[in-house]
């Protein structure tokens, strides 16, 4: 008897068991939808706004964004930053391109405004985001303080601008071109795309354009559902196996270059430390891809390589083609080391994690994920000091918006790369910009990714999961580009001119060096139209270093 009831006990607790792992693994099939499905019951895709400073990896992330199912992932806006590595016209007609051959003509592209920041800290509509927020006046024009770690010519914006010479020689042109004083605006176009719905946001260059956004308008924070950044570093690079930072063997945390006054910063936190701070402690959920995690996936020589084999698509040759001159042209042998994937990276991680959101710990397919506390450093101890770098605080009775005295904002503040207080000894001491693990009541708890996972192939030569799939989902046959300029125009066809002078005698062996003035133009002009007999001119060469443009 006693086994009998001991047998139904049994029988009934694993039945009511069973139940509820049915109900739980019910649950957690369902989770995944949640985030596509509204309370109608209709299912919705993912909106995404990105806002670019559209350097060439961004362009890869962009690419990479657009070849994704639209039922699952739909691309509402593109702000592009103004304070990083391009410059506003140049940027916009390269967006406008890309959409235009991806067949996306619908996205709204804003960039810019001529709106600005009153002295007393009141943010105007429109503010344009060329200067960081602290530096931010009524003038679109200011120091540069931050850009100044960004080359203006060659590896800066001038290739950038550009995207090294290939933009005009392959994408199509639509209808679409940068005006001036009439484009949407950078905080119009967040506006009109937030306010809509629910909307995930990625910042891929610095965080200039969406912390004005949330600092005026509060009451759309709402709308934002999650925010992926690519940027900062957050520990040092130790290649020992016990991974101590304490090793000699450790490199600097940041990327910049030099990095003689600032080790710690990465490009895009180091563009505007303030607004970084701003959206990390926005209260809204966080996501960082730092340098921790995109230096664990370099363009190594093996993923080039099969790149070079497979280019089935316009986007796929587009991306290669960058890729191969930014490789031929840089400045060193270790290229494939030190280039890596960085926004497209991010773009795939973040995927990948909303793909998998009922997961609570940002389960994907790419990264290796891990919660940190962590702040931005806006400026550097001792706080309070009143020397005249820092616009939040210097000639105010009151700190401008309403930041602490004596606060973590009240510091020295960075004023260039060759700043004499960051520089002591030789050795770099200010931290601008520094995506640092902190334990105190100023740390935000936010995913961070660590290293990117190996590919589940272990025979592959794309040792990393992530390689593999950017190579098949660029070079996939679904939502590709329609055509290059080539086939957008095919009876247009390039000449070489090579005139035939006989036997006439030339003139005196000319080099022309210029600086592409206005006046250098008109001095070439007459000396083509001159008689060859009196000048013969050989070679026309561009002087970019007369103009201070190869300087820092």
């Amino acid at each position: 008897m006693l086994d009998f009831v001991w047998n139904n006990e049994v029988r009934t607790f694993l039945s009511k068991t069973q139940r509820v792992i049915w109900a739980v693994a019910l649950i957690g099939s369902l989770g995944a939808l949640i985030a596509l499905v509204d309370l109608d019951g209709v299912r919705r895709p993912h909106r995404i706004l990105v806002d670019t400073d559209v350097d060439t990896d961004d362009v890869f992330a962009l690419l990479y964004l657009l070849k994704q199912d639209t039922t699952q992932f739909d691309l509402q806006a593109i702000t592009v930053n103004t304070n990083g590595w391009s410059d506003a016209g140049h940027a916009i007609n390269h967006i406008y391109d890309i959409l235009f051959m991806m067949g996306r003509d619908d996205v709204p592209v804003g960039i810019g405004g001529e709106g600005g920041i009153l002295h007393n800290g009141t943010i105007l509509q429109d503010v344009g985001g060329y200067q960081p927020i602290i530096d931010q006046g009524m003038s679109t024009a200011g120091e540069c303080r931050y850009r100044q770690a960004i080359p203006v010519a060659q590896r800066g914006r001038l290739d950038v601008n550009s995207n090294y010479g290939i933009r005009k020689a392959f994408l199509p042109q639509g209808g679409r071109r940068y005006t001036p004083l009439q484009q949407p605006t950078a905080q119009q176009v967040m506006i009109d795309a937030i306010s809509s719905g629910p909307t995930t946001v990625f910042l891929m260059g610095a965080h200039t354009n969406f912390a004005i956004f949330l600092m005026n308008n509060p009451h759309l924070k709402k709308n934002v559902k999650h925010v992926y950044a690519m940027g900062g570093s957050i520990r040092p690079n130790c290649p020992k196996s016990d991974g101590s930072e304490n090793s000699s063997e450790c490199s600097d945390v940041g990327n910049l270059y030099p990095q003689n006054s600032n080790p710690y910063a990465e490009f895009n936190m180091f563009s505007d430390p303030f607004a970084a701070y701003k959206v990390l402690h926005s209260g809204i959920p966080f996501t960082l891809i730092p340098l921790d995690a995109t230096s664990t996936i370099p363009v190594t020589k093996s993923f080039f390589m099969e790149f070079e084999r497979r280019q089935g698509t316009y986007e796929a040759k587009y991306c290669f083609q960058a890729l191969k001159i930014i490789r031929d042209s840089w400045l060193s042998n270790i290229f494939h080391e030190q280039y890596c994937m960085w926004d497209s990276f991010m773009v795939g991680v973040a995927l990948s994690i909303m793909r998998n959101s009922h997961y609570h710990n940002g389960e994907n397919e790419f990264a290796e994920m891990r919660y940190m506390n962590i702040t931005v450093v806006t400026s550097n101890q001792p706080y309070g000091t009143l020397d005249g770098s820092n616009p939040l605080i210097s000639g105010y009775l009151m700190p401008k918006f309403n930041v602490h005295k004596n606060g973590v904002h009240s510091g020295h503040v960075q004023m260039g790369m060759q700043d004499h207080f960051c520089l002591q000894k030789g050795k770099g001491l200010c931290q601008d910009g520094y995506t640092k693990e902190d334990t105190g009541d100023d740390a935000v708890r936010v995913l961070v990714a660590v290293k990117a996972k190996e590919n589940h192939d272990k025979g592959s030569s794309l040792v990393k999961q992530f390689y593999r799939n950017f190579l098949h989902v660029i070079n996939s046959p679904e939502r590709t580009g329609r055509f290059d300029i080539r086939s957008q125009y095919p009876f247009h066809k390039e000449v070489l001119y090579k005139p035939d002078f006989g036997k006439r005698t030339r003139g005196k062996p000319t080099v022309f060096d210029m600086d592409m003035s206005a006046g250098d133009f008109l001095a070439l002009l007459y000396l083509l139209k001159l008689p060859v007999e009196l000048i013969d001119l050989k070679v026309v060469y561009v002087g970019l270093d007369l103009l201070g443009l190869t300087s820092m």
